[in-house]
């Protein structure tokens, strides 16, 4: 086992910069996500551990050793693609064993260690089996088990999950979760489903761009994001964010004056001082909104989806603005096009410059 650490990478592709100054540090036995959006240098980033990209400025070390210039094959990482990428001429076993017998194991070892990992991911039954006469589950347990047999300092996973249908993938990434949390392997794994990020990662680190926009354990991001991009990535759906300006309250402290409304500053959200910008972004969780006749946001509703045991009703403020506001139980639900006056929780205010940066006081 080992840390994994980027001082200051830099990854381009002529004018493109795919990974920009990144600088990020994989505990010993931690399972790090990649978190973003497609293109924003999660899986570059992945690739320059792999050795599957050159770094252009700065170092990737795994453990003590600085590895820019070593071959991949010498890196001793395991990866697990999106395609499973395994051999269809192959046996499950022989499948599992190739990587073994690529580094010389003798037989009596390599068989132990197939015998082992078999067992572990349910894979005995399928052994004899060909990677054409599989499930897709089946064959990324078959891709796990590959890289687990060869025992590596580190996993790097890139979107494994993502060819599986719903059911399969909520099934498997548990199980992922387990095996690494047994194994304790470092490991870094890249996906854009924050839902997967959320309830795998010990900590997410969360790209755009190229750049890394904040790194925290998954509670920490939901409830503190450091900025507007972060806030709305980040959730299911993701943050409201709403552009108004600061005022002074008529019953005294601080409202966001925004299209549908006046929102009040809790106290934990202490207003600009007066010579910093006033306009600002508001942010609010559908969770911390709710339909109510005495709200102060004035809305009409655009849609209602209905979810099983909650619903999400999707609101446009008077500039076309769109908020979601979640209802759970039996709250009556409304109809499309009613207007309505939504509630917010001041305890769930979040504010943004209009640049996107978290404002000191925020919550």
């Amino acid at each position: 086992m080992a840390q994994i650490v980027y001082d200051h990478v830099t990854k381009r592709y002529g004018d493109v910069v795919a990974v920009d100054d990144l600088a990020l540090r994989v505990d010993d036995g931690e399972l790090l996500v990649l978190l973003g959006p497609s293109g924003c240098g999660k899986t570059t980033a992945l690739r320059l551990v792999a050795g599957l990209e050159e770094v252009d400025a700065g170092t990737v070390s795994i453990g003590d050793d600085v590895v820019n210039d070593v071959e991949p094959k010498d890196r001793d990482v395991a990866m697990v693609f999106q395609s499973y990428a395994l051999y269809p001429h192959l046996t499950v076993a022989k499948n599992l064993e190739f990587p073994l017998r690529q580094r010389g194991i003798d037989k009596e070892e390599r068989r132990r260690r197939v015998t082992e990992v078999a067992r572990t991911l349910g894979l005995e039954e399928l052994l004899d089996r060909k990677p054409g006469q599989l499930s897709g589950g089946q064959r990324q347990r078959v891709a796990l088990g590959r890289a687990i047999v060869r025992s590596p300092k580190a996993f790097l996973m890139d979107e494994p999950l993502s060819n599986l249908d719903a059911a399969l993938r909520v099934q498997t990434r548990a199980d992922i979760v387990a095996l690494q949390q047994r194994l304790a392997t470092t490991t870094v794994y890249v996906t854009h489903d924050q839902v997967e990020a959320m309830t795998m990662g010990h900590r997410i680190a969360v790209m755009d761009h190229g750049r890394l926009q904040q790194v925290a354990p998954p509670q920490e991001l939901y409830d503190r994001p450091a900025n507007a991009f972060v806030a709305a990535f980040l959730g299911s759906p993701g943050m409201n964010l709403v552009e108004g300006e600061v005022v002074t309250a008529p019953a005294g402290g601080w409202s966001v004056r925004t299209a549908g409304g006046d929102v009040e500053l809790d106290a934990h959200l202490p207003a600009p001082p007066e010579s910093t910008e006033r306009k600002v972004v508001l942010g609010v969780r559908p969770e911390h909104l709710r339909l109510a006749p005495d709200g102060s946001l004035s809305a009409r509703v655009l849609l209602v989806e209905l979810l099983g045991a909650e619903s999400q009703v999707i609101c446009e403020l008077p500039d076309h603005a769109h908020v979601v506001v979640r209802q759970v139980g039996d709250q009556p639900r409304p109809a499309l096009g009613e207007a309505v006056r939504i509630a917010v929780d001041p305890a769930g205010v979040h504010l943004f410059a209009i640049d996107g940066t978290r404002l000191e006081g925020g919550r």
